[in-house]
């Protein structure tokens, strides 16, 4: 068979995840330590697990509707509430998704016409082009840079705008450099969606872990952005839930009846397991966060200062539970810096070029990683960096 011709070009043209292609070359391998995988170490609290078994004990093994268990969105609209500070009708402008992919997914597949321009700013989420491509936008970064601490600056996002530019993504705290995007910032920001007339996709997975003195603040509470803006959220980060696959999206009643017509085709509903333990967690596992977010606030301070000291120069990431240190001075690329890191002294990270270009310099090293571990791999880091004075 000529699969050329069987297969999508669109897909086949689409490239692999910067990532996933890396981590291939790390599969098999012994005694690796990995800073790699944006995932939390911390086991799912013991609430949750136990709401999950309660529910299986139960026999709560069918669908649900399609928008999801109302006391499930009834929960996330109090829990927005008090968060985010944005109020959302439970029964017309929440949707449980299977984490925030499939909510990114379905808001880009419900918003965009093709040629339809999509901005967003780089270094980002591996999967932000991709999505936007197989909903047949074009995805155009901004590049941001550590003059403005990876902040995106609202000055280059107002130069990007053409008049095929439909929607603005946003990720504060952002994966993969842990960067905050301040109030004012986003002050700014959201004069100029409503000036250009753009919807916002803000996507706010990392946004209870923070650690400044800085309250969160979501784009969608600012004055006249609630109407253009959908906010993506869900319990994989702060809540160590990354297996349950439970996102949700909150926004205008018309956007989110046109993401659950296509949501009941191709997805139905998160498991019943997972919307259960979703809802114990709303209620009773913000204590159980504070502790795990305190955790990585001080390996935050840790590894920041190990870098630092060794000579990767690295800004204080405000958010999140990723490091962007600058490998520069070293005269190497980020994926020879990335590979030799690798197969030399047994650390995983991840170029900075699986990001955007760029990321060129850079190197995302994820601190969601036991304390002695990390102690263990900023010694084998040093020693590399020493290698190549």
């Amino acid at each position: 068979m000529d699969w050329t011709k069987m297969l999508s070009k669109q897909v086949m043209d689409m490239p692999r995840s910067g990532i996933r292609e890396f981590f291939d070359l790390a599969t098999g391998s012994k005694d690796i330590i990995s800073l790699g995988v944006g995932e939390p170490d911390f086991v799912t609290p013991w609430n949750i697990r136990e709401a999950a078994i309660v529910s299986l004990e139960k026999g709560h093994t069918t669908y649900t509707s399609n928008y999801g268990l109302e006391s499930l969105r009834r929960a996330i609209s109090k829990y927005v509430g008090d968060f985010f500070h944005v109020e959302y009708d439970p029964l017309c402008e929440i949707l449980p998704t299977v984490g925030v992919s499939e909510a990114i997914d379905l808001a880009l597949r419900c918003l965009l016409n093709p040629g339809d321009e999509v901005l967003y700013h780089e270094p980002c989420y591996v999967s932000y082009a991709p999505t936007v491509m197989m909903a047949y936008g074009i995805p155009k970064p901004v590049e941001t840079s550590i003059d403005d601490l990876f902040a995106l600056n609202p000055a280059k996002l107002e130069a990007a705008i053409t008049p095929r530019t439909k929607v603005l993504m946003l990720n504060f705290p952002t994966n993969p450099t842990g960067s905050i995007a301040p109030r004012k910032t986003l002050e700014e920001i959201a004069a100029i969606c409503i000036k250009h007339d753009l919807f916002v996709l803000t996507d706010e997975i990392y946004s209870e872990l923070r650690y400044d003195e800085e309250e969160h603040t979501s784009i969608a509470s600012l004055p006249g952005m609630k109407e253009r803006t959908l906010l993506l959220h869900g319990f994989s980060k702060a809540f160590a839930m990354t297996g349950l696959r439970l996102g949700y999206a909150c926004g205008p009643k018309e956007l989110i009846e046109q993401m659950m017509k296509v949501h009941s085709y191709t997805m139905i509903c998160p498991t019943i397991t997972s919307q259960e333990a979703g809802i114990e967690a709303l209620q009773n596992g913000v204590p159980a966060m504070l502790e795990m977010r305190e955790s990585y606030h001080k390996r935050r301070d840790y590894i920041v200062g190990r870098f630092n000291e060794m000579g990767m120069d690295c800004h204080l990431p405000g958010g999140a539970f990723y490091t962007f240190p600058s490998i520069k001075r070293f005269g190497i690329s980020s994926k020879e810096f990335a590979l030799r890191l690798l197969k030399e002294h047994k650390v995983a990270a991840v170029p900075g070029t699986a990001f955007g270009a760029c990321g060129e310099g850079y190197l995302r090293c994820c601190y969601a990683t036991a304390q002695n571990l990390l102690e263990q791999a900023c010694d084998k880091m040093a020693r590399f960096c020493e290698s190549l004075k």
